[in-house]
Protein backbone atom coordinates (compact mmCIF):
# COMPACT_ATOMS: atom_id res chain seq x y z
CA UNK A 1 0.00 0.00 0.00
CA UNK A 2 2.72 2.37 0.93
CA UNK A 3 4.25 1.39 -2.51
CA UNK A 4 1.63 2.27 -4.13
CA UNK A 5 1.04 5.86 -2.65
CA UNK A 6 4.72 6.81 -3.50
CA UNK A 7 4.27 5.44 -6.88
CA UNK A 8 1.10 7.44 -6.87
CA UNK A 9 2.93 11.09 -5.71
CA UNK A 10 5.99 10.88 -8.06
CA UNK A 11 3.85 10.65 -10.89
CA UNK A 12 1.66 13.42 -9.48
CA UNK A 13 4.54 15.53 -8.54
CA UNK A 14 5.52 14.66 -12.46
CA UNK A 15 2.31 15.65 -14.13
CA UNK A 16 2.36 18.86 -12.02
CA UNK A 17 6.11 19.74 -12.85
CA UNK A 18 5.18 19.62 -16.49
CA UNK A 19 2.42 21.55 -16.11
CA UNK A 20 3.33 23.91 -14.42
CA UNK A 21 6.92 24.72 -16.56
CA UNK A 22 5.05 24.95 -19.13
CA UNK A 23 2.47 27.24 -17.35
CA UNK A 24 5.43 29.79 -16.12
CA UNK A 25 6.70 29.54 -20.25
CA UNK A 26 3.70 30.87 -21.26
CA UNK A 27 2.87 33.66 -19.06
CA UNK A 28 5.85 35.41 -19.98
CA UNK A 29 6.49 37.34 -23.46
CA UNK A 30 9.35 39.78 -24.60
CA UNK A 31 8.38 42.43 -27.40
CA UNK A 32 11.40 44.31 -29.13
CA UNK A 33 11.86 46.32 -32.29
CA UNK A 34 10.88 49.68 -33.30
CA UNK A 35 10.65 52.80 -31.29
CA UNK A 36 8.08 54.33 -33.04
CA UNK A 37 5.48 51.28 -31.53
CA UNK A 38 7.07 50.86 -28.11
CA UNK A 39 5.53 53.19 -26.85
CA UNK A 40 2.34 52.22 -27.78
CA UNK A 41 2.83 48.32 -27.29
CA UNK A 42 4.42 49.25 -24.14
CA UNK A 43 0.26 50.40 -23.21
CA UNK A 44 -1.49 47.79 -25.18
CA UNK A 45 0.67 45.25 -23.06
CA UNK A 46 -0.50 47.39 -19.18
CA UNK A 47 -4.11 46.65 -20.55
CA UNK A 48 -3.67 42.87 -21.57
CA UNK A 49 -2.04 42.29 -18.08
CA UNK A 50 -4.43 44.16 -16.39
CA UNK A 51 -6.89 41.57 -17.90
CA UNK A 52 -4.75 38.46 -17.11
CA UNK A 53 -3.02 38.37 -13.90
CA UNK A 54 0.09 36.44 -13.65
CA UNK A 55 1.07 37.22 -17.44
CA UNK A 56 3.83 39.46 -17.48
CA UNK A 57 5.18 41.30 -21.10
CA UNK A 58 8.63 42.98 -21.85
CA UNK A 59 8.43 45.87 -23.97
CA UNK A 60 11.97 46.42 -25.51
CA UNK A 61 13.12 49.55 -27.96
CA UNK A 62 16.08 49.46 -29.95
CA UNK A 63 14.94 49.72 -33.98
CA UNK A 64 12.82 47.81 -36.17
CA UNK A 65 15.98 45.67 -37.09
CA UNK A 66 16.92 45.01 -34.08
CA UNK A 67 12.90 43.37 -33.90
CA UNK A 68 13.12 41.28 -36.88
CA UNK A 69 17.20 40.19 -35.77
CA UNK A 70 15.57 39.26 -32.09
CA UNK A 71 12.37 37.19 -33.89
CA UNK A 72 14.34 35.14 -35.86
CA UNK A 73 17.13 34.41 -33.09
CA UNK A 74 14.23 33.73 -30.98
CA UNK A 75 15.37 36.04 -28.57
CA UNK A 76 11.80 37.53 -29.10
CA UNK A 77 8.16 36.14 -28.77
CA UNK A 78 6.95 39.35 -30.76
CA UNK A 79 9.27 41.86 -33.08
CA UNK A 80 7.91 45.43 -33.59
CA UNK A 81 8.37 46.84 -37.46
CA UNK A 82 7.44 50.05 -38.36
CA UNK A 83 7.49 50.00 -42.28
CA UNK A 84 6.68 46.82 -44.67
CA UNK A 85 8.86 43.62 -44.87
CA UNK A 86 11.30 43.61 -47.15
CA UNK A 87 12.02 40.55 -50.65
CA UNK A 88 14.52 38.93 -47.63
CA UNK A 89 12.41 39.36 -44.58
CA UNK A 90 9.28 37.19 -46.05
CA UNK A 91 9.81 33.96 -43.99
CA UNK A 92 8.46 36.56 -41.44
CA UNK A 93 4.82 36.63 -40.62
CA UNK A 94 3.37 39.94 -40.72
CA UNK A 95 0.35 40.97 -37.61
CA UNK A 96 -1.07 44.39 -39.20
CA UNK A 97 -1.35 46.84 -35.80
CA UNK A 98 -2.03 50.55 -37.38
CA UNK A 99 -0.57 53.62 -39.62
CA UNK A 100 1.54 56.06 -39.30
CA UNK A 101 2.75 59.03 -41.23
CA UNK A 102 6.67 60.05 -41.46
CA UNK A 103 6.92 63.98 -41.48
CA UNK A 104 9.51 66.70 -42.28
CA UNK A 105 10.24 69.12 -39.01
CA UNK A 106 12.02 72.24 -38.57
CA UNK A 107 12.13 74.60 -35.70
CA UNK A 108 8.50 76.66 -35.23
CA UNK A 109 10.39 79.68 -35.49
CA UNK A 110 11.32 79.14 -38.98
CA UNK A 111 9.61 80.91 -41.46
CA UNK A 112 9.95 78.43 -44.46
CA UNK A 113 6.47 76.88 -44.65
CA UNK A 114 6.82 73.85 -47.26
CA UNK A 115 9.62 72.84 -49.48
CA UNK A 116 9.90 70.47 -52.57
CA UNK A 117 11.13 66.98 -52.50
CA UNK A 118 13.97 68.26 -54.90
CA UNK A 119 15.03 70.85 -52.27
CA UNK A 120 14.58 68.52 -49.22
CA UNK A 121 17.28 66.11 -50.81
CA UNK A 122 19.41 69.05 -52.15
CA UNK A 123 19.25 69.63 -48.40
CA UNK A 124 20.18 66.04 -47.15
CA UNK A 125 22.72 65.77 -49.76
CA UNK A 126 24.39 69.40 -48.62
CA UNK A 127 23.89 71.17 -51.64
CA UNK A 128 21.71 73.60 -49.90
CA UNK A 129 23.15 74.66 -46.83
CA UNK A 130 21.67 77.73 -45.40
CA UNK A 131 18.23 78.92 -45.26
CA UNK A 132 18.64 82.07 -46.85
CA UNK A 133 18.98 80.24 -49.88
CA UNK A 134 15.47 79.04 -49.74
CA UNK A 135 14.01 82.64 -48.89
CA UNK A 136 14.54 82.38 -45.39
CA UNK A 137 17.29 83.82 -42.81
CA UNK A 138 20.74 83.93 -43.29
CA UNK A 139 20.79 80.46 -41.24
CA UNK A 140 22.88 77.86 -41.33
CA UNK A 141 21.04 74.24 -42.06
CA UNK A 142 21.65 71.38 -39.44
CA UNK A 143 20.87 67.96 -40.82
CA UNK A 144 19.39 65.76 -38.37
CA UNK A 145 19.56 62.31 -39.62
CA UNK A 146 18.77 58.72 -38.04
CA UNK A 147 21.22 56.14 -37.40
CA UNK A 148 21.07 52.79 -39.76
CA UNK A 149 18.11 49.98 -38.58
CA UNK A 150 15.69 53.01 -38.36
CA UNK A 151 12.33 52.20 -39.82
CA UNK A 152 11.77 56.07 -40.39
CA UNK A 153 15.22 56.42 -42.54
CA UNK A 154 14.59 53.95 -44.87
CA UNK A 155 11.03 55.46 -45.39
CA UNK A 156 12.69 58.77 -46.02
CA UNK A 157 15.38 57.10 -48.43
CA UNK A 158 12.44 55.31 -50.29
CA UNK A 159 10.42 58.40 -50.25
CA UNK A 160 12.91 60.53 -52.16
CA UNK A 161 14.64 57.93 -53.75
CA UNK A 162 18.08 58.65 -52.18
CA UNK A 163 20.84 55.82 -51.18
CA UNK A 164 21.74 56.23 -47.60
CA UNK A 165 25.48 57.20 -48.95
CA UNK A 166 24.51 60.45 -50.47
CA UNK A 167 23.51 62.36 -47.49
CA UNK A 168 25.71 64.41 -45.57
CA UNK A 169 24.15 64.65 -42.08
CA UNK A 170 25.29 67.25 -39.17
CA UNK A 171 23.60 65.44 -36.10
CA UNK A 172 22.52 61.23 -36.65
CA UNK A 173 19.97 60.26 -34.16
CA UNK A 174 18.45 57.12 -33.18
CA UNK A 175 14.71 57.13 -32.11
CA UNK A 176 12.21 59.89 -32.81
CA UNK A 177 12.58 62.15 -29.35
CA UNK A 178 15.62 62.48 -29.64
CA UNK A 179 15.31 63.85 -33.32
CA UNK A 180 12.29 66.20 -32.31
CA UNK A 181 14.40 67.38 -29.20
CA UNK A 182 17.35 68.17 -31.43
CA UNK A 183 15.62 70.31 -34.26
CA UNK A 184 13.29 72.04 -31.15
CA UNK A 185 16.99 72.80 -29.74
CA UNK A 186 18.32 74.45 -32.99
CA UNK A 187 16.39 77.26 -34.87
CA UNK A 188 18.15 76.04 -38.11
CA UNK A 189 18.07 72.26 -38.33
CA UNK A 190 15.43 70.38 -39.99
CA UNK A 191 14.99 66.24 -39.51
CA UNK A 192 12.38 63.29 -40.09
CA UNK A 193 10.43 62.02 -37.68
CA UNK A 194 6.85 59.56 -36.72
CA UNK A 195 3.66 62.17 -37.58
CA UNK A 196 2.04 60.53 -34.59
CA UNK A 197 4.73 61.52 -32.49
CA UNK A 198 5.57 64.81 -33.56
CA UNK A 199 1.87 65.37 -33.30
CA UNK A 200 1.75 64.72 -29.63
CA UNK A 201 5.09 66.67 -29.09
CA UNK A 202 3.29 69.96 -30.52
CA UNK A 203 0.46 69.64 -28.36
CA UNK A 204 2.43 69.19 -25.59
CA UNK A 205 4.54 72.76 -26.40
CA UNK A 206 7.52 71.31 -28.07
CA UNK A 207 8.65 74.26 -30.45
CA UNK A 208 8.73 72.21 -33.64
CA UNK A 209 6.15 72.02 -36.75
CA UNK A 210 4.96 69.74 -39.38
CA UNK A 211 6.08 70.65 -42.86
CA UNK A 212 3.22 69.51 -45.95
CA UNK A 213 5.03 67.41 -48.47
CA UNK A 214 3.44 67.72 -52.04
CA UNK A 215 1.00 70.29 -50.63
CA UNK A 216 -0.59 67.71 -48.60
CA UNK A 217 -0.61 68.42 -44.79
CA UNK A 218 1.31 66.27 -42.54
CA UNK A 219 -1.05 64.66 -40.21
CA UNK A 220 -2.88 61.55 -38.56
CA UNK A 221 -6.05 62.74 -40.73
CA UNK A 222 -4.27 62.61 -44.00
CA UNK A 223 -2.63 59.51 -42.98
CA UNK A 224 -5.97 57.83 -42.47
CA UNK A 225 -7.78 58.96 -45.46
CA UNK A 226 -4.49 57.98 -47.46
CA UNK A 227 -3.89 61.20 -49.33
CA UNK A 228 -0.20 61.57 -46.92
CA UNK A 229 3.06 60.55 -49.68
CA UNK A 230 4.95 59.33 -47.23
CA UNK A 231 2.86 56.67 -44.88
CA UNK A 232 3.89 53.46 -43.47
CA UNK A 233 2.49 50.35 -42.08
CA UNK A 234 3.12 49.37 -38.37
CA UNK A 235 3.25 45.93 -37.88
CA UNK A 236 4.05 43.26 -35.56
CA UNK A 237 5.74 40.03 -36.67
CA UNK A 238 6.46 36.31 -35.62
CA UNK A 239 8.52 33.20 -36.88
CA UNK A 240 6.53 30.34 -37.06
CA UNK A 241 3.71 29.84 -35.91
CA UNK A 242 3.22 32.50 -32.38
CA UNK A 243 2.44 30.46 -28.95
CA UNK A 244 -0.50 30.34 -27.88
CA UNK A 245 -0.28 33.43 -25.23
CA UNK A 246 2.02 35.56 -28.56
CA UNK A 247 -1.32 34.79 -31.16
CA UNK A 248 -3.63 36.35 -27.89
CA UNK A 249 -1.90 39.29 -27.29
CA UNK A 250 -1.77 39.77 -31.01
CA UNK A 251 -5.52 39.44 -31.23
CA UNK A 252 -5.45 42.14 -28.64
CA UNK A 253 -3.31 44.37 -29.73
CA UNK A 254 -5.06 44.11 -33.27
CA UNK A 255 -8.93 44.41 -31.73
CA UNK A 256 -11.02 47.48 -30.72
CA UNK A 257 -10.49 47.21 -27.38
CA UNK A 258 -7.43 49.14 -27.68
CA UNK A 259 -8.15 52.06 -30.71
CA UNK A 260 -8.08 54.03 -27.90
CA UNK A 261 -4.61 53.93 -27.02
CA UNK A 262 -3.91 53.81 -30.76
CA UNK A 263 -5.70 57.23 -31.23
CA UNK A 264 -4.08 58.44 -28.26
CA UNK A 265 -0.62 57.70 -29.53
CA UNK A 266 -1.64 59.53 -32.45
CA UNK A 267 -1.72 56.46 -35.27
CA UNK A 268 -4.50 55.40 -37.15
CA UNK A 269 -6.13 52.28 -36.50
CA UNK A 270 -6.57 49.86 -39.39
CA UNK A 271 -9.98 49.11 -38.92
CA UNK A 272 -12.56 51.46 -37.37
Amino acid sequence: MFRILLICLAVSTSFLSGCGSGSQRDQKLTITGSSTIAPLMSEIAKRYEQAHPGVRIDVQTGGTGKGIADVRQEIADIGMASRALKDEEQDLTVHPLAADGVGMIVHQDNLIGQLTPQQITAIFQDKINNWSELGGPDLPITVVHKAEGRATLEVFLAQFEIENPTIKPDVIVGHNEQGIKTVAGSPGAIGYVSIGTAEADIQAGVPIKLLPLNDVAASTATVANGTFPMSRPLNLVTKGQPSPLAQDVIAFAQSEAVHDLIREQYFVPLVD
